[in-house]
Order: structure tokens, then sequence, then C-alpha cells
């Protein structure tokens, strides 16, 4: 019997020719995710993109899953996928876009850009003072996946001495001048001039960044978080933001998102926002990335061989 693949993901043409070349002898449909049916979802031995969780259902037809995204939370959540189903995500094509977002706003709030884009819409030709520089500065990576390496060895490259911070320990790599793990974190934290946070969503992260985290923190610090938004509370980052606790911040993640327009969030001066767009398909070298990992994963369900990026699904990454 002929099996079943679902493309959900805006591929072209020649992306398509690449899948059907590999799935051949597969009855392979390209159905864009605004026109999905639980039919279709139903019906699928394999499903490219990222589909309304509740439309799975616990399929016994759904052989192998392959994620467009690098998170899996919806899809980790017990009775959203049968046990037989296979899972992975696109970890590694979100490298570049995030690591490289994430420097752009330390550099931001680096040089106080965002003071001087305010300063601009006010028509107002002001010196905003001071400003500090990558080259010496201690930067602490809270995350070393994929992104947080990327990001930690843009930074190292600019002159920045690099702290990395993961949940086990284990030889330093050569991105980062010291390592230490996440137990260890409160040790650290006073000496960072910028904390990167791309921690993901898991029970030990949410609400990771206390009040006691903050006051830790230099008054000078600036605090990027590309990761989850529910790694810090709302009012416990506007606290610190208002105190002077720590000099700045900037975030492409919330909690919740999206962030109400009533949310005091978007007042405070000295946070910038972006709307959790560093990832997407805003760089198109990501969506390349993304359709390689789904290419390579169909060849190994069809030859029966060990998948890339197969999901953990006690922590919702690759394992």
């Amino acid at each position: 019997m002929m099996k079943n693949v679902l493309v959900t993901i805006p591929v072209n043409e020649g992306h398509k020719k690449r899948i059907n070349e590999i799935a051949r002898d597969c009855h392979v449909e390209y159905v864009p995710a605004s026109e999905l049916s639980e039919e279709k979802v139903a019906a699928a031995n394999v499903i490219i993109g990222n589909v309304p969780a509740q439309m799975i259902q616990a399929s016994q037809n759904l052989e192998f899953y392959q994620l467009e995204s690098a998170g899996a939370d919806p899809y980790i959540v017990p009775g959203v996928l049968a046990k037989t189903t296979v899972l992975c995500n696109s970890t590694g094509a979100y490298n570049r876009a995030v690591a490289e977002h994430a420097v752009a706003l330390t550099l931001m709030l680096m040089k106080k850009l965002y003071l001087y884009r305010d300063a601009q819409k006010n028509c107002q030709w002001t010196d905003q003072g001071g400003v500090s520089s990558p080259v010496g500065a201690t930067v602490l990576v809270m995350g070393l996946g994929e992104i947080g390496m990327h990001y930690a060895a843009i930074l190292k490259g600019m002159g920045a001495c690099v702290i990395g911070v993961k949940r086990r320990p284990s030889a330093c790599p050569a991105c980062i001048d010291e390592l230490v793990t996440t137990d260890a974190v409160d040790s650290v934290l006073p000496r960072a001039d910028v904390i990167f946070s791309i921690l993901p969503n898991t029970k030990g992260t949410v609400g990771f960044y206390t009040e006691e985290r903050f006051r830790l923190m230099k008054p000078s610090a600036l605090f990027v978080n590309c990761g989850r938004g529910n790694a810090v509370e709302s009012e416990v980052l506007l606290k610190a933001l208002r105190s002077g606790q720590i000099a700045a911040a900037a975030c492409d993640v919330t909690d919740p998102e999206p962030l109400p327009a009533d949310s005091p969030l978007w007042q405070q001066e000295n946070l910038v926002i972006t709307p959790h767009i560093s990832g997407g398909f805003h760089l198109p070298y990501t969506f390349e990335c993304i359709v390689d990992i789904a290419c390579e994963n169909l060849s190994h369900w069809i030859q029966g061989e060990e998948y890339r990026n197969v999901v953990d699904f006690e922590t919702g990454y690759k394992k």
C-alpha cells in the first residue's frame, strides 16, 4: 500500500523536485498549513511542517513527523503523538538567524541605538552619553546549544570573554573561555556585562531569572533573551529595569505572546522588544536548512536508517 507524505512548509518547485525524487514510491501532497484538514493529517504516514497539535490526535498512521521548528513544546504533550511516531525537529537551521539577531540586539544596547531611535522619532539631536564595547566585556551565555555556541563564537571573535552555562559538565568548547554548570550560575552572574539567555522551555527554566538573580547582576549589565519568554516573569524584568538593577534589556520572546498592547513593557525606555522573529523564515538560509534536514530524514525514513534531530520528550529538544 502506498504511503502518504504530507508537506505543509512553503516549498518551491526545486524543493518539491527533491522531495518527490526521495519519496518517488509515495503519494506526496503539498498543502499549506492554512488549508489543512483533520482528514489529510489523519491519513499521513509522514508530515513535514508544524500542523496544529490538536489535529494529530495520536494518529496511528503517523510514523515520522518532521517539525519545521527547533522547539517541540506542543507535540510532546501526552496524547498528541502515538508512541510509535518518531518526532524530529529542525535544530541547526536557526543558528545563524537567531545568533545574529541576538548579536544585533546586544550591540544595539551597548551603543544605545534604541535611545537614538527614540530621539529621532521626537526630532531630538541629543547625545545619549557613554557606550560600551564587546572588546573586553564578559559575556555570559545561558544555554550552550547550537544557537548559544554560534552567538558565543561571534562575541569571542569581537574580543569578549565568554562564560558558557550548561546543565551538565563537559569539555570546554573553543568558543568558550570558561564553562560552568547551571547550579553554579549565581557565582558568575555578578561578573557578567552581558547575559544572553537562550534557555529552552523546561520545568527547570520557567521563572529562572528571579528578583534575586537580577540583584546579583551589575547595574551596568545588559540582558538579552531569545530563548523562551517564561524564563523571566514580566513583572520581575520590569522591576529590574525600573529600579536600575540592570542597565537595559532586549527580548525577542515574552510571556505571554503576543505581548498585550496594555503591557507596561512596551513603554519601558531601556527595553527593546522584537516579536519573536529572530528565527522563522526571515533569513532564506534558514529555510534551506530546514528543507535539507527534512529531505535527509525523509530518506532515512524510507531506508529505515537512524534519524537526525530526534526529539527528547523530556526536554522538548533533540537528544
